[in-house]
């Protein structure tokens, strides 16, 4: 496995360490004079631009970043070395608001849903993205739904499983995208969280269905998002730990 360091929630520069890997590759792209959106798009070009020839060269990338908006160019790379991959979005959240249907005005709450092809002249077309259908994404878990996102999935063909309810039987067929944001795991083995939600499957579950889905030799991708704030002492060595297992 190649991997690759993204240290950014959304376009701010996290300070060194706040993802603890030791990186093969690392993504630092020159931030254009413009609005949120352009900066991001250079941001997620420069990831599809470095994932795609690890790809293509055979090899699974493991990208990691302090935001899920990156697995959206995660994907793009993965289509860019020729693959057309389903999507496995591990999550303690929805993330499938639009910015009509957010309350907040988090973009990360619209990760999978941009990566499905919303808005896609601030999103996807801006990096070459081509959108992932709905029913070629599986949502597994998600326990914390606002009422809008409740709405959209009742009649999305996204369907929403358990962690433990992850298998080669349960995600569509073919190549695969993983995506975890680290904050499906229960907030209370993962403190710090930006976002914690208490109730969630154990690290060992959560670790457990990802190496499932490996094990099927489909996955050409991991997306990893850890969006917690900046820790010391044995918070820190908690993440290390965690992170050194994907």
């Amino acid at each position: 496995m190649t991997i690759i360091l993204v240290p950014y929630h959304q376009d701010e520069r996290l300070a060194d360490g706040s993802i603890p890997v030791a990186a093969d590759i690392t993504v630092h792209p020159e931030f254009p004079d413009g609005d949120r959106w352009q900066r991001l798009s250079r941001l997620f070009e420069s990831v599809a631009a470095v994932v795609a020839p690890v790809v293509a060269a055979g090899r699974v990338p493991v990208v990691f970043s302090g935001d899920c908006l990156v697995a959206g160019a995660t994907v793009a790379g993965v289509q860019r070395a020729g693959s057309d991959p389903a999507v496995v979005w591990f999550d303690a959240h929805g993330d499938v608001h639009t910015l009509e249907s957010s309350t907040s005005g988090y973009l990360g709450g619209m990760a999978l849903r941009l990566l499905n092809g919303a808005h896609p002249d601030l999103y996807a077309d801006r990096f070459g993205l081509r959108p992932v259908a709905p029913g070629r994404s599986v949502l597994v878990d998600a326990r914390d739904l606002d009422p809008a996102e409740e709405e959209y999935l009742a009649s999305s063909p996204t369907p929403r499983i358990p962690v433990a309810s992850v298998s080669a039987d349960t995600v569509p067929p073919g190549p695969l995208v993983v995506h975890v944001d680290v904050d499906v795991i229960d907030a209370a083995e993962l403190p710090g969280l930006r976002f914690p939600v208490p109730g969630g499957p154990s690290t060992g579950a959560v670790l457990a269905a990802c190496e499932r889905l490996l094990a099927t030799g489909r996955v050409v991708a991991l997306d990893i998002a850890c969006p917690w704030w900046p820790a010391t002492g044995p918070d820190a060595d908690t993440r290390s730990r965690l992170l050194a297992r994907f």
